[in-house]
């Protein structure tokens, strides 16, 4: 993505190619022709047809040179491909910014934590918590939160980010035996992310980056997925603590720039909530400064 020339409607475009080779005629009651198909999926005029448009307009939308497609477009090509919810609002956001399309990229947001949400994840202890921003950097965390992704702490801070270690980190397979399923999630929260902020800096460079050095991070993201099956609960095959499982809650943080809170719980009196407390306790504590006014310790800036 880092290394792409985005010009107005260029995701719209891929978003529909991209579900348009992966519908077959059959899920959407297309009978096709006979002879071999050398096309995957559905199409070109298969789909113009099922939804009502002309071919040569939906080859300029597919093309990213048709930017400004009516509402009654949008969705009749969301019903023609059986998109849900999700997807829908998703291409709905990417034709409005298409025809909106600015081409000054945004400022990075910035990485600032406020103090007290600082001291939110420490009141959370034992729970492992920390705080992403919105391409998945790690922003701020407790000795739980980050002891949690065994081996990331080895890394400088500002290259801490879960997309980063779940691709390129080699304890991650090990980490999460469910694996695959999490990174098809990672990917399609960037993708959805970056669908309708393609030049923001921070989102470009990552996905640039992991393009490059991650084969099965490139080819999931060709699929252009939206939608990520979230689990509530991961197992972690932790090397420290052992196995435990983890139920799991984010939310966003509201009057940040896109940051979002996220938690590990486990029922009380339990093996995995054990294991839980004996990750904090192992945990290597944060450094603590003292605070200029009262000269109690504080904990680091992360």
């Amino acid at each position: 993505m880092a290394a792409e020339q985005h010009t107005t409607g260029d995701e719209l475009g891929r978003f529909l190619r991209a579900r348009r080779t992966q519908t077959s005629p059959e899920s959407v009651g297309f009978t096709p022709g006979a002879g071999v198909r050398r096309t995957p999926g559905l199409r070109r005029e298969e789909l113009a047809s099922l939804a009502g448009v002309s071919i040569d307009y939906y080859v300029r939308m597919e093309r990213g040179k048709e930017t400004r497609p009516s509402p009654g477009v949008v969705d009749a090509l969301a019903r023609a491909l059986r998109l849900d919810d999700e997807e829908h609002h998703h291409l709905r956001e990417l034709a409005a910014r298409a025809a909106n399309y600015a081409p000054e990229p945004p400022p990075p947001p910035s990485r600032t934590v406020r103090p007290h949400l600082k001291l939110l994840l420490e009141t959370m202890r034992p729970n492992p918590a920390y705080i992403v921003s919105r391409s998945m950097d790690l922003l701020a965390w407790n000795p739980g939160g980050l002891a949690l992704y065994a081996g990331l702490a080895d890394w400088p801070a500002k290259q801490r980010n879960l997309a980063r270690y779940l691709f390129l980190h080699p304890a991650a397979r090990e980490l999460f035996p469910d694996w695959e399923p999490l990174v098809r999630a990672c990917v399609a929260r960037l993708r959805a992310q970056a669908g309708t902020s393609p030049d923001a800096p921070d989102l470009a460079g990552l996905v640039g980056e992991l393009v490059l050095k991650s084969p099965d991070f490139a080819k999931l993201w060709e699929r252009y997925e939206v939608i990520g099956r979230k689990k509530v609960q991961k197992t972690f095959h932790h090397p420290e603590v052992g196995v435990l499982t983890l139920r799991g809650q984010n939310m966003h943080l509201e009057g940040t720039p896109g940051q979002r809170l996220c938690v590990y719980t486990a029922e009380p009196g339990s093996p995995d909530h054990d294991a839980m407390l004996l990750l904090d306790m192992t945990a290597p504590e944060p450094a603590r400064h003292a605070d200029a006014k009262t000269g109690r310790p504080r904990p680091a800036q992360s």
